[in-house]
């Protein structure tokens, strides 16, 4: 793509970025320094700003530099700060070596012609779980790699659901999942709580129900998508769920369910620290379906990308960087360091040997889906934004779930 072309898509891009990213990742800022001299330096980019230099993942950076025979120069940047960041450096033939970016953004910086094909840099994607690795596919090329993925799933309160008389194991369906949280208010106990902010994370937390209606991204108005909208709306309306889902966010959903007061809360693999710590038995469920099996919930997580270089000569660098993060063990230790579920079966069997804990989270990744997946691409911010639009218009009273969704899908045109 011709620099003149790439640089107005790139400005268009940046609004783009920032409405996608963010959502499942920690956060933090870090320096902007540009590619070090000499060509013995690569640079790496990575939205992992809580992990300074002494790190276990800023060690792996060295090891893999070491290994490929260069020394690494590392940046790291808050997750919407780097997207951003990748864009403006692509426009002046500055880019990282390789860049880690949230798997939203990758359609993003591909279509802005920022990123090379899995084709052209040769980086092997054969073992990652197809499902994941869409995520980081547009226009039929894949842009990189996963190096691992969060998601969705309900946590439970095991002492709250023995009281109120609810067996776990029942829970199959939205109906026998409203049936437990009728019982759990009779109990005098909370239902459920989750984050249904007017922000990307309030779509985030919606698209699991919105999925598991059968429900797609290009309709949002489908009887399907009001069904999974009408659910929620239901569960306000009986006092299954609180008020406070408008304005929650994933950390303050959470830690409406760390009082100990509630039987579930939809959260990601990034609690499972907090889970822990919280000084109760809990348990992981995944998202039911409407009529049963494991809802799709969305993938969170980062892609190792190889961006566009005016320099040929450093690719075959850059991809043994990438094939070294990627490796089956570091990926099982950086994976155990982000709280992350691996990307390909070998690694994810590792994990769950370690830690049996993981394995009702490795389900749920094997049936997630990336939000840009279906060939959203750069559509899915626009989308997203009209989805959690009408979530708070029918949570809050505004409108039926009906209305919202259609004045929603007409927007989203």
């Amino acid at each position: 793509m011709h620099s003149s072309s790439r640089r107005l898509l790139a400005a268009v891009a940046v609004s783009t970025v920032v409405a996608v990213v963010g959502t499942a990742c920690s956060s933090g800022s870090g320096s902007t320094d540009s590619k070090g001299a000499g060509s013995g330096t690569y640079t790496i980019w990575d939205p992992y700003p809580q992990f300074d230099k002494t790190s276990a993942w800023a060690k792996l950076l060295d090891e893999c530099g070491t290994k490929a025979g260069v020394k690494i120069k590392r940046t790291a940047f808050d997750t919407s700060d780097l997207a951003n960041k990748a864009l403006l450096a692509a426009q002046q033939d500055n880019s990282a070596d390789v860049l880690i970016v949230d798997n939203p953004v990758v359609s993003t910086l591909a279509e802005a012609g920022v990123l090379t094909t899995t084709g052209d840099n040769k980086l092997d994607t054969s073992n990652v779980d197809p499902n994941l690795l869409a995520a980081g596919q547009s226009g039929g090329k894949t842009y990189g790699t996963p190096i691992g993925a969060n998601t969705l799933a309900l946590y439970y309160n095991k002492k709250v659901l023995k009281t109120a008389g609810v067996d776990v194991a029942s829970i199959k369906d939205w109906k026998s999942l409203t049936a437990a949280l009728a019982k759990v208010k009779k109990a005098g106990k909370k239902g459920i709580t989750f984050s249904a902010i007017g922000t990307e994370e309030g779509s985030f937390q919606f698209l699991p129900w919105f999925w598991g209606a059968g429900a797609k991204l290009t309709e949002l108005d489908s009887p399907e998508g009001v069904s999974a909208l009408s659910l929620w709306k239901n569960w306000l309306k009986k006092g299954y769920a609180p008020n406070s889902v408008l304005n929650n966010t994933q950390t303050t959903s959470w830690q409406e369910f760390a009082s100990g007061d509630y039987a579930f809360a939809e959260n990601g693999t990034w609690q499972l620290a907090n889970a822990e710590k919280a000084g109760f038995d809990y348990g992981v469920l995944p998202v039911p379906g409407a009529s049963g099996g494991t809802a799709a919930a969305p993938t969170g997580g980062e892609f190792v990308t190889i961006p566009v270089q005016g320099d040929t000569g450093r690719y075959a660098t850059s991809q043994k960087l990438a094939t070294c993060l990627t490796s089956t063990q570091n990926l099982y230790d950086t994976d155990t360091t982000l709280s992350y579920v691996a990307p390909t079966s070998e690694v994810q069997d590792k994990q769950v040997a370690a830690n049996p804990k993981l394995k009702p989270w490795v389900d749920a990744v094997k049936s997630a889906k990336g939000r840009t997946s279906d060939d959203l691409g750069t559509k899915y911010p626009k989308i997203s934004e009209q989805m959690w639009k009408a979530v708070q218009s029918a949570l809050s009273g505004a409108e039926s779930p009906k209305d919202a969704f259609t004045k929603a899908q007409s927007a989203a045109k």
